[in-house]
């Protein structure tokens, strides 16, 4: 099943040889990486939106390292589990989480507004359907997706209950309240404890709860794995140059990964 639609006309796409077309001959070219490119220049914001190269780069090789191998493997049981033909995970980024979802699925679809991001995560699995894309119009077609996965990533709801099918799946994904503490104490003079509850609240016109876990691990960071999870996290900018050039300084660090894993599903 063909589910992705055309950002201008919200008609649907087919793949046709090396470009997606729908049937007003609107038609996006698949990029030599295996990507596609949906987030046309009427909607954007900036030239560039989304995650910067170097914090592409950093989370990549944070990734790769298997630090956040357990969360993966627990979002991964956790959709096999549902037994669904397909998703549309929201806020891809670089894949990490992406392409292990594939082995549970039919058809999978990451989307991200940042096309850096999508061309790194187009490397991992040719399996899945890789898009540059937003949030504010996701680019598939109405009540044709089983399960809308958002890992650290914003929640479009109104486009989420456009794209869910009747009873469907929503799994997020949001640091628990502990999450990397020790990092954050290092790095701001006041810390605040996540609120992932803040969720349910959002959601729960529109969806029930139906299942919540936390994941945690204890990670063992090098100086150079510090300084990769200090890089793909909005601390790189937020902290204060002189806090963060210190705990940079450090060459091993221990501290906790929390997350709180939230499964909804559609009234």
């Amino acid at each position: 099943m063909n589910l992705l639609m055309c950002p201008v006309c919200r008609q649907g796409l087919t793949l046709a040889g090396h470009s997606w077309r729908c049937v007003n001959n609107h038609h996006y070219d698949v990029a030599k990486q295996g990507y596609v490119n949906l987030h046309v220049v009427q909607h954007k914001h900036s030239k560039n939106p989304g995650d910067t190269v170097a914090s592409v780069q950093a989370r990549r090789a944070f990734l790769s390292a298997g630090f956040y191998a357990t969360l993966q493997q627990a979002v991964v049981s956790r959709i096999g589990e549902l037994r669904i033909e397909n998703l549309l995970d929201i806020g891809c980024g670089e894949g990490y989480y992406t392409q292990a979802m594939q082995d549970q699925v039919m058809q999978c679809v990451g989307v991200d507004i940042a096309k850096n991001a999508i061309q790194v995560a187009a490397k991992l699995n040719r399996q899945v359907t890789w898009v540059v894309g937003t949030g504010a119009t996701l680019p598939v077609l109405d009540h044709c997706i089983d399960l809308c996965t958002s890992l650290f990533s914003p929640i479009p709801r109104q486009e989420i209950l456009r794209v869910l099918k009747p009873k469907a799946w929503l799994m997020v994904v949001t640091p628990a309240p502990e999450h990397l503490f020790a990092l954050r104490e290092a790095l701001f003079d006041e810390v605040r404890v996540h609120e992932p509850q803040k969720f349910i609240a959002q959601l729960q016109d529109d969806f029930e709860l139906v299942d919540q876990q936390v994941v945690e691990s204890e990670l063992n960071l090098s100086n150079e794995h510090l300084k990769n999870l200090i890089a793909m996290t909005p601390y790189a900018y937020k902290a204060r140059p002189e806090k963060r050039q210190l705990l940079e300084q450090q060459q091993l660090l221990t501290v906790r990964a929390s997350f709180q894993m939230y499964l909804f599903q559609k009234k």
